[in-house]
Order: structure tokens, then sequence, then C-alpha cells
């Protein structure tokens, strides 16, 4: 099918042609038939009532949709979110998204899904809003980041496919989120993001690809407008992308009152709108108003069949018609989770410098100089929302933020390790400069921790609102790091944020003997310091994003209006790697306690140039999800301790695909291997890894020529290279 450009993502412009209708397809089949039986029985006023909200704060989740008794169809829950049940008091506080994926573990991943997904059911929450591929985070200051998985649409494709699928193989319907464009929180609710058709194929809409390739349940469209037109009644974004071009059989839920029309939204391509109304109560935009939209035929009955038999058949297909548990937010459904917890905080945990001062070996002495080292004094669910930037920081704020069962702060288990050890542990809880002369002089290692916050823009913190303002640590983290490492020349830097910062002038101290980027570790945060810094585990993670010298090195940020996408396709390390800036730390990076070596690649292809032309599946065209080169290579543990090494596959298109990135992200494999042990890292390339997006017969095409594999360490650490040709 030949679809029209995408010059602008309007459909303001155009009449809008009949909205694709799902027919139950594949994996969809028997929820569909089921749906339909249900739908045959169902008046109007049902149907209308099964996509409408019950309204703000009516019901007992953040959504609520009314009971259908014609069809014994439950209240429909839906509750926040990316990091576990929001509001839930027995439930446990997964990490964020980003930490997830600086493990590039995928095993990790799904197990966080299944358990989030396990929560909820248990909970009796039936969707549960998260994952998040929006923000992608093309600005390293977007308040949101956190909350997904990083900016390159590979990784985070992965990650969203392990995420949905662990959730959804609890019998939880998993919503993948913020569609589309939705990559700053300043203005978010009035500006237009404008991303020409080209980058919004090859990075926006391409980890949402996975996700409907793994058969997400639900799509939520965003706040913002795209191409001057609301993501949530975006034509071309819903119904044509994708409806049409991903073969998305799912529903499309609004975020909380982002509709702004009864018949726009509902023509182009919303099924279900939350909460229902306005924070106020007042305006309500389907309900009644949809019902008369029906009835003067401003919406098409078939329609609102279509809204209605989506939502039903996401239902079904997630077995949530046969013994699901009633709504309880405040079960004790914790279980063994926070195992999952302390495993992604601990391996995504990212080195980043070790003059050999790490692992620790039973100090005599150590210094713990921080606020962010111990709990928040005021409690550590004292902030609505983590609306704060008081204590240990485990997770970024706003509604993808969850209460915490337990806190372990970095302090206390420091203190649990150092009595085993019989260390002596002097404590600063304070970011005063002043103070931490005398605590860190004469510590064998003088630990200090710095933290950068961010969130959703309803929140403001510390004169942050949502996005963050520049790149520096808070709480005078510089300042308080040179006092530190000016008093010991064994200083440990510790790093918890939700993005990149600006290193400069802490790695130019002297004192400064290692630097490590523990993220967002949420509940388990000092357990999983513990193990890293003792050498329990040798550190295995891996930078999701790339850390500059300087904020303007990135070549975007936050913007006041609308934003052009100037940029396109070259974001993070295509950006660095496009205009030869070198970065500090770049995308990829992660020291270890042990060695690696590379050794014996070898690529095999059997893809053939020209345009993708399987039929339309979950995902997209079926032949592009289908292996067409495979590259291995072998990777030895050289050094003494055990450890575990990311290899990552990265791939030059040939010179006839037009105006590419130097290398992209199309392979990861995460290799745990006993000292001198060896492993094959096994990559298997699909046909859309091997194409770009051609607008002008609207396909993905693979281009003819020589491709470049890269393989190492690191972006930029490449270790092997090997070519394969495609005629």
């Amino acid at each position: 099918m030949i679809l029209p450009t995408l010059a602008l993502l309007s459909a303001a412009s155009v009449a809008h042609a009949a909205a694709p209708v799902a027919t139950g397809t594949g994996a969809w089949a028997a929820a569909y038939s089921s749906a339909s039986a249900a739908l045959a029985k169902m008046s109007q006023n049902d149907k209308v009532n099964i996509v409408t909200g019950v309204g703000w704060d009516k019901g007992p989740c953040v959504g609520n949709t009314p009971s259908i008794g014609s069809i014994q169809y439950p209240q429909l829950c839906l509750q926040d979110g990316p990091l576990g049940v929001r509001f839930g008091t027995g439930v446990t506080a997964f990490t964020p998204g980003i930490q997830a994926a600086s493990t590039w573990d995928t095993e990790l991943m799904r197990q966080r899904g299944q358990y989030m997904g396990a929560e909820a059911k248990g909970c009796g929450v039936h969707v549960l809003l998260g994952p998040v591929a929006g923000p992608l985070g093309k600005n390293a200051a977007g308040g949101r980041n956190w909350e997904g998985f990083g900016p390159d649409p590979y990784l985070t494709g992965i990650a969203m496919a392990e995420t949905i699928e662990g959730m959804q193989s609890s019998g939880v319907q998993a919503v993948a989120k913020h569609y589309i464009g939705n990559e700053q929180e300043l203005n978010r609710e009035t500006m237009s993001s404008n991303i020409d058709d080209r980058t919004m194929h090859e990075l926006y809409l391409w980890p949402f690809a996975d996700a409907v390739h793994s058969e997400v349940a639900s799509v939520m469209c965003s706040y913002n407008k795209l191409n001057s037109t609301w993501a949530c009644e975006n034509d071309r974004a819903q119904n044509q992308l994708l409806k049409t071009e991903l073969g998305f059989q799912g529903y499309v839920v609004s975020d909380w009152n982002a509709q702004h029309t009864t018949t726009g939204a509902a023509n182009g391509g919303m099924d279900m709108t939350m909460p229902g109304s306005d924070y106020n109560g007042k305006t309500i935009l389907w309900g009644p108003q949809l019902n008369s939209a029906v009835n003067n035929n401003q919406v098409s009955k078939s329609r609102l069949d279509d809204m209605a038999k989506r939502i039903l058949a996401a239902w079904y297909f997630l077995g949530q018609n046969k013994g699901y548990p009633g709504i309880n937010i405040k079960a004790n459904v914790q279980g063994n989770h926070k195992e999952n917890v302390r495993a992604v905080a601990r391996d995504g945990i990212v080195l980043l410098k070790n003059n050999g001062i790490l692992p620790l070996k039973k100090p005599g002495k150590i210094a713990v100089i921080g606020s962010a080292a111990v709990n928040n004094p005021k409690g550590i669910n004292s902030c609505v929302d983590k609306g704060c930037n008081d204590g240990a920081l485990g997770m970024g704020w706003g509604s993808g933020s969850v209460n915490y069962p337990y806190f372990v702060a970095p302090a206390d288990a420091l203190k649990t390790r150092a009595q085993s050890d019989g260390t002596t542990v002097n404590v600063v809880s304070s970011d005063s400069t002043g103070s931490v002369s005398s605590a860190a002089s004469g510590a064998d290692a003088a630990i200090v921790f710095i933290t950068a916050n961010s969130g959703e823009g309803y929140i403001k913190v510390e004169g942050v609102a949502g996005d963050r303002n520049d790149l520096d640590p808070w709480h005078n983290g510089n300042q308080l790091v040179q006092a530190v490492a000016n008093a010991n020349k064994n200083t440990i830097v510790v790093v918890h944020s939700v993005g990149p910062i600006i290193l400069e002038t802490i790695l130019a101290l002297p004192g400064v003997q290692a630097v490590v980027w523990a993220g967002l570790p949420s509940q388990e945060s000092g357990n999983a310091l513990v193990d890293v810094l003792y050498g329990l585990t040798s550190p295995s993670g891996k930078l999701p994003y790339t850390i500059a010298k300087s904020a303007n090195d990135y070549g975007t940020k936050v913007v006041n209006g609308d934003d052009n996408f100037s940029e396109g396709l070259f974001i993070d390390y295509r950006h660095f790697d496009k205009t030869n800036i070198a970065p500090r730390f770049e995308f990829g990076f992660g020291l270890s306690y042990t060695n690696f070596t590379y050794a014996d690649i070898a690529v095999t292809s059997t893809a053939k140039s020209g345009p993708a032309i399987g039929t339309i599946l979950s995902g997209g065209r079926a032949d592009l999800w289908e292996t067409v080169a495979t590259v291995t290579a072998t990777v030895t543990n050289s050094g003494s301790v055990q450890g575990a090494e990311v290899p990552q596959l990265y791939l030059t298109l040939p010179a006839s695909a037009p105006s590419v990135p130097p290398k992209q992200l199309r392979g990861f494999a995460k290799l745990k291997l006993a000292p001198g042990a060896s492993g094959t890292a096994t990559f298997t390339l699909r046909r859309r890894d091997l194409s770009y997006w051609d607008v002008r017969t609207q396909n993905w095409i693979v281009p003819t020529g020589s491709f470049g594999v890269s393989l190492g360490a690191s972006s930029r650490d490449i270790r092997l290279t090997g070519t394969f040709t495609v005629a």
C-alpha cells in the first residue's frame, strides 16, 4: 500500500477517510471473535460507556470505565504506571526504565515487566500505564526521560518488547506511551512537535513498532500537537501510521485530559478517553456528546463499534474475562520482586572511572558524605509523587513514580557492610562544603554522593518545572566533590541522576579516583551499590545515553514554543559521530573489574535489496521482522574475576542510502563469564535493521552495497569490524 507522504502530520487540512477497522488477525483472532459476540449484545449507550471514562477522581483507580452488565464486563481499572502500581501500599517500587536500559540485560527487563504485571493483576488493575517509548529522550534535560529507555530507538524498542511481553504474560494490559513526539515538559499541552516523515519512522515510531509487534494491548496518545494537529486526534499518526501501517489491533487511549474535541478525536483514531472529564469534572467530550455525534452521523456507527471492539478484544486477549481479581490497590503483592529491583539497580550501575581504588577491600575508615547518602529525613514517601529532591534519589517525580515500601539508603547499607568488616564509618548527611573536610581527611576512602533530578511538569521542585534547567549536579554538587577531593586523595563519587550531567569539574580533580554512575536504583539503592563497591559483583552496566563535555555538545535543547526537530535523525551518539564531537563518556560505555577480549567475527547474510513487500501484521510488514543476516563473535573474560560484558553491534549503511548516521545500534548481548571463559555473542539482524525509510515510496528500503559491521564494548570502543554486501 502506498501511503501519502508526511510533509505534515496534520489532520486539520484534509477530510478524514474512513478509519481502519480492526478485524482480529493472528494472535488476536480468538479475542476478536469473542469481542464481536459481546458487541452484538451491547446497546449504543453501552458502547459509548465502554469508551468513556467515568470522570476525574470518580473511581478506585486513576482511570475507570463503567461496568457493562449486558456482557458481564467489569468496571475497568487503569492505573499508573511504568514503575509499578501508583498509590499502592503493598507494592514494589521497581527501578525506572532508564536503569533497566543501562543493564542491557533482556532477561532482567522481561522479568521486571513480568513482576510489574503480576503486581498489577494482584491489585485488580486491568491496564497498567506503561512502558514508555516517548519521550525517547532527544533532549538530555527532558523531564521524563528517566521513565523510558534512552535515546536510541533500537535499545528502546528491545526494552519495550521485553517489558510488554513480560507484563502481558502476567495477564495485565500494557500501554505503550506517550504517542508521539512528547519530548519535553515545557508547554507540552500546547506545543507542536513538527517531525519529518523519515525521522518519525526511523527514530520516534521505531520502538512503538516493537511494542505493536509484541501485541501491546493499548497505546496512549500524548498531550502535544504533532505537526499542528493534536496527537489524540491526528489521523495520520493514529489511523494511518499506527493502525494501518503498523497493523495495531489494540486501542488508543488518551493521556489524561489530552482530548480536545468530540468528533476530531473519534474520527482521528482515538478509542478511549481518560479520565472522561477535565480535572474540574465539568468538560465532558464523549459520553452523551459522543452519543449525539453518532446519532447525527458526525461519527459513524462503525467507528463507535470499532472503538468498543478494540477495547473488548484487549480484555479478552489478556484473559481478563475469567477469574480476574477485584480492584484493591492496597493489596500486598510484593512477593520476591525486590530481587529484580536489586539486580537491575546493581547491573545498571555504570563504572565511569576507576584508578584502582575499587573494589574496596576492608578499609579501616571511610567517610560517607552528602544529603543523597541518607533517606529523606521527612520520610521516604513524604513528597507527593516524589516531588522533592531531599535525601537519596531513587526515581524522578510525577505520575510515573510509585511509593516505596522501604528504601535502603546508601549510608545504611555501607554501615552494615562496614560493621562486618570492622570499618569505621563517618557519615555527613549535608551538602555544606564547610563540614566535610574533617570527616573526609584521614579516611581510607571518601564516598561523596551527588544527584540530578527531573520529572513531570505539573510539579516544580527547587525551581525545576519538569525539564532540568541545566546539566549540572544539584545542591552545589561540583563544589561538594571539590571540597571532599581536596581533603582526601581517595575520593569516590557516586552519581544518582535522571540523565547525563556534565562531569568536567569533577573529573579535573586529582583526588577523584573513581566515578560510579548509580543512576536511579529505587528501593534497593544501598544494597545494589555495596554489591558493586565491594566487588560482590563486577560492574556491568553500560550508558544508555552519551555524557558530553558540554551541554551544548548535544545539539538539541528544550525549546519555548513549537519544536521543528531540525536535528532529524542525529540525536545523542548519532549527532556526536556525525559532527566529530568527542564525548566525555560515549553511548554504551562502562568499565569492569575484569577485562574482555573480542575475536573471530563472522558475518553471514541472505539480505536482498529493495522495498519491504510482506503483508501487514502486528508491527508492520511481515518481512521486516525476518532474519536476513547473522553476526557472531567470541568474547573472552581475560581478567581474574567473574564479570559480564555487553558486546554491541553497530551497522553502517552503504553509500547508496541517503543521509544516514555513521553507525546505528542494531544488536547487543550480555555475556556472563567466569575468569578465562569464553562465550559466543550472536546477533540476528532483521530486515528492518538494514533498512532506511524512503519518503518517496513510503516504504522501508534495504540499500545496495557494502554494509559495515562494527562490534565493540561501546559506540566508540570498536574491537572487531566486518562487512557484507547486498545486491
